[in-house]
């Protein structure tokens, strides 16, 4: 985790306090269980509790027990003996390592998951409001970077708004895929541990039983939490591109917010870049660069291998403060993002009307025209208009094909810019219901 790109709600789950918590949790929820079944004395899951549950976990002293036993899970066991005393002999039995770390994981992922929910609801009601407020703002839209036709700024906004509430949907989906529990012993067979304490652990951690383990949790789970985590930095991304072509100089469309004192360049005391945007295309990149190593830590030796455990002991923190960083970076960017209108007026006037030219083709073509010479007619007027030649409108006007088709009031109609606005509202439903 980098500081710089790091909120602390989100960095918390992560820190070792955090975890070692949750591992005395999975651990004192198992004895309780075992406690009931008979397993092991009522007192001493009661000590357990009593013993370590507002304890805080001496993370140098772990490091210190883990430097000679090699091995983490050890080594707090061996920390939490010191401070529950000789119960805690009953700690832990049956159960395996991963039992506890997977359990752990999973955790994390849905609390991490929680918070990327909210991060999305912001970014969400960011676009919503500037969606509505531009909802028959007219700007060019642009395929391949060119000028294509009409859209509005609204719409844009839209677009994003559908991608990121399809975003959410995957990720509440995610969130449910991972949480679940596995106390499941050594190789998943309860050889050496009731089921029932399984499901009394998971019900604890808000989770549910893994229905097969083998020594871990199926990999396939974290992977499609991952690469999900990855297709919504993509999202973020394709947002964050369309802001950073809108801020051109050329163009001047719409840009990120400036604020008093804030600085554009060491050396050219002028310029306003967009910063913020090419930041969040470089986290995107990191957050998608994630999803790789979880997908190969999906294929383990046989019951288990240690494989993934080193690429998710980074993935897992990285990936989740990364994307919670740019999300909450990117609803910012929309609520403050400067738009100028006029300027959006004034690119749609850029190329002198060619912007219309579908609607004199289609206009020709059921005035009888073939499609190929209505075509033909249409563009070579718009060469011209394109090389600077030239109004659109008026050269069509002067074109004996296009005349025999068309009056001057029948091509003046075709130039109506707010033709190509009369679906918005069905869009807007569409996309944000009713209200």
């Amino acid at each position: 985790m980098i500081p710089r790109y790091t909120r602390p709600e989100m960095a918390s789950i992560w820190e070792p306090q955090t975890r070692f918590k949750i591992w005395f949790e999975i651990e004192a929820h198992a004895a309780d269980a075992l406690a009931e079944l008979g397993v092991i004395p009522k007192e001493a899951a009661k000590t357990i509790w009593a013993k370590a549950k507002h304890a805080t976990f001496d993370v140098a002293r772990i490091d210190e027990i883990e430097r000679e036993t090699k091995h983490d899970v050890i080594a707090f066991l061996t920390h939490l003996a010191e401070i529950v005393g000789p119960e805690a002999r009953f700690v832990h039995q049956g159960m395996t390592s991963s039992d506890v770390l997977d359990t752990c994981l999973n955790v994390q992922l849905t609390r991490a998951a929680d918070l990327l929910i909210s991060d999305l609801d912001k970014v969400l009601a960011a676009l919503k409001k500037r969606a509505f407020e531009h909802k028959m703002t007219p700007t060019i839209g642009r395929s391949h970077g060119i000028h294509a036709e009409p859209v509005t700024f609204g719409l844009k906004m839209a677009y994003a708004y559908a991608e990121f509430s399809r975003a959410r949907e995957r990720l509440v989906a995610a969130r449910k895929e991972v949480a679940t529990c596995a106390i499941s012993g050594a190789v998943g067979t309860f050889a050496q541990i009731d089921p029932r304490v399984e499901e009394h652990v998971a019900k604890a951690m808000g989770l549910e039983p893994e229905p097969i383990s083998t020594q871990v949790i199926p990999r396939d789970r974290h992977a499609m939490y991952f690469a999900t985590l990855g297709v919504i930095a993509s999202s973020v991304e394709r947002l964050a591109i369309e802001i950073r072509h809108l801020q051109r100089t050329e163009v001047l469309e719409a840009e990120e917010f400036f604020s008093e004192g804030q600085k554009g360049s060491s050396a050219m005391p002028h310029k306003r870049n967009p910063v913020l945007s090419e930041n969040l295309t470089g986290l995107s990149r990191m957050v998608r660069a994630y999803a790789m190593p979880a997908m190969e830590n999906v294929a383990l030796w046989h019951e288990r291998d240690i494989s993934h455990s080193s690429a998710e002991r980074m993935i897992g923190p990285d990936a989740t403060v990364t994307l919670d960083f740019a999300l909450m970076r990117l609803a910012g960017l929309i609520e403050k993002l400067l738009i100028y209108p006029a300027n959006m007026q004034k690119n749609l006037d850029r190329l002198g009307g060619l912007v219309h030219s579908q609607r004199l083709l289609i206009a020709l073509t059921q005035k009888g025209a073939s499609r190929e010479d209505a075509y033909k007619y249409v563009q070579r007027n718009a060469m011209p208009v394109w090389r600077g030649e030239g109004d659109f409108q008026t050269l069509l006007k002067k074109d004996p094909d296009v005349k025999k088709h068309l009056s001057d009031a029948e091509i003046e109609e075709q130039f109506d810019l707010g033709y190509h606005f009369k679906h918005v509202d069905t869009i807007f439903r569409r996309v944000f219901g009713e209200s």
